[in-house]
C-alpha cells in the first residue's frame, strides 16, 4: 500500500467540513472524548504555531456526473472538530482567560490560524476493510481492549481521573488489593468506577452504567470531594475491624459489598455503627460463609450470599443479595429484602 504525506491549510479542512467534503468516520478510531481541558490545550499548540501530528484521510465517493467527491477523515478528529468548534464559535468549547474567541482575533491572527499547515497521511481509494486494518495494525497490542480500555480511550475527564485517584488510596494498598495484571489491564480503575456509581446511584448490572457517568461527569464531578471524604470513613471503619488477612472480605466481590453496605449504614441509613459489633458479625459471617459445603443444601443468608458471590457475582440481582445480607450482619435489626426473588428485578 502506499500513502502519501502532504501538508494542507487549516482552511480547507475547515471549509470541507462545514460543506460536507471531508466527512468524520469515528468507527475508524478509539474515540477520546476530551475534555474541554485538553481541547484548550490542543487550541494553544496551533495557536502558538506548533506542529501536532499527521492526521489520516482516504477517499471517500465521487459523483461521476458532476465530479464533485469527499474524502473521510480516519483520525485525528478530536483534533479538527476542536479547530472547528473554535473557528465557529461553538457552545460546545469553553474558551478560558487568555484565549481570544476567534472573532476576536486581529485579521493577521485570523489569517495565520487559517493558513495554518497540517500534516496529511493520504491512505487513497482503498476499501473500507483495508482501512480499517490499517488502523488495526498501527494501534495493534497483543490482546484485544477490554471494554474498560475502551472507556480509557474514549474518556479522559473528571471522573475516570477521580476514578484512578481512588484506584490509588491507600486502603487498597495496606490491603494488597490489586494484582499487577489487573492494574495492567484497568481493572483497578474499573472496580472503582463501579464503586462510586454504586454508592451514588445504587446497586447495576455489569458495567451498564460506565459509560453513562464517564460521559455524563466528563467535564466535571461534582461530588468528588463528598464522596472522597465517605469513602475515607468507610475505609477506616473497615481496617479498624481488623478482619484477618485471608478473610474472604478481601475478595473482589465480597469487599465490593462491605464497602457498598458500610457507606449505606453510615451515610444512607445514617446508622452508628459500633466497631467491635461489626468486626465480630463480620467475622463470624464470612468463617459460616466459607464452612460451606454444598450451595445447594438450605436457604440461610449464608447459603444465599455464598451462591450470589459465587457465579455470575457482577449481575445486579446477585449484588442486591449480597448487600442485604451484608446489612443485615452489620445491623441484625435489618429485615433483609431477599424473601422472594420477585422483590429482586434482574
Amino acid at each position: 500500500m502506499k500513502t502519501s504525506a502532504t501538508n494542507r491549510k487549516l482552511r480547507i479542512l475547515l471549509t470541507g467540513i462545514q460543506n460536507n467534503t471531508l466527512v468524520p468516520r469515528p468507527e475508524f478510531q478509539r474515540r477520546l472524548v476530551w475534555s474541554n481541558k485538553h481541547k484548550l490545550a490542543f487550541l494553544k499548540t496551533v495557536l502558538e504555531g506548533y506542529p501536532f501530528p499527521e492526521i489520516y484521510i482516504a477517499a471517500g465517493e465521487v459523483n461521476s456526473e458532476t465530479g464533485e467527491g469527499t474524502e473521510m477523515l480516519v483520525d485525528g478528529q478530536q483534533r479538527i472538530s476542536t479547530l472547528y468548534q473554535y473557528f465557529k464559535s461553538s457552545c460546545d468549547l469553553k474558551l478560558a482567560e487568555g484565549i481570544l474567541p476567534y472573532r476576536e482575533l486581529s485579521e493577521e491572527r485570523k489569517i495565520s490560524f487559517l493558513e495554518y499547515e497540517v500534516v496529511i497521511r493520504d491512505l487513497g481509494n482503498i476499501p473500507i476493510p483495508e482501512i480499517l486494518e490499517v488502523f488495526k495494525r498501527i494501534n495493534s497490542t497483543n490482546y484485544a481492549l477490554n471494554a474498560m480500555e475502551v472507556h480509557n480511550a474514549r474518556f479522559d475527564g473528571a471522573f475516570k481521573q477521580f476514578g484512578e485517584t481512588l484506584a490509588e488510596h491507600p486502603f487498597f494498598e495496606q490491603i494488597n488489593f490489586f494484582r499487577t495484571t489487573e492494574v495492567r489491564r484497568m481493572g483497578d480503575l474499573r472496580f472503582c468506577l463501579t464503586l462510586i456509581i454504586t454508592i451514588i446511584s445504587g446497586y447495576f448490572n455489569r458495567d451498564d452504567l460506565l459509560e453513562r457517568y464517564l460521559e455524563k461527569n466528563n467535564e466535571e464531578f461534582e461530588q468528588k470531594d463528598t464522596v472522597e471524604k465517605e469513602f475515607n470513613s468507610v475505609a477506616d471503619f473497615i481496617l479498624r475491624c481488623d478482619l484477618d488477612s485471608k478473610s474472604r472480605a478481601w475478595k473482589k466481590a465480597d469487599l465490593f459489598s462491605l464497602i457498598v453496605e458500610v457507606h449505606r449504614a453510615l451515610f444512607k441509613r445514617k446508622i452508628n455503627l459500633l466497631t467491635e459489633v461489626a468486626q465480630n458479625s463480620l467475622k463470624d459471617f464470612y468463617q459460616k460463609v466459607d464452612d460451606i459445603v454444598d450451595s445447594s443444601d438450605g436457604s440461610s443468608y449464608e447459603n444465599i450470599y455464598y451462591k450470589a458471590a459465587l457465579q455470575a457475582s457482577n449481575d445486579r440481582g446477585n449484588r442486591i443479595k449480597r448487600g442485604e445480607i451484608i446489612q443485615w450482619v452489620l445491623d441484625n435489626s435489618y429485615q433483609p429484602k431477599i424473601a422472594s426473588e420477585q422483590e429482586i428485578k434482574l
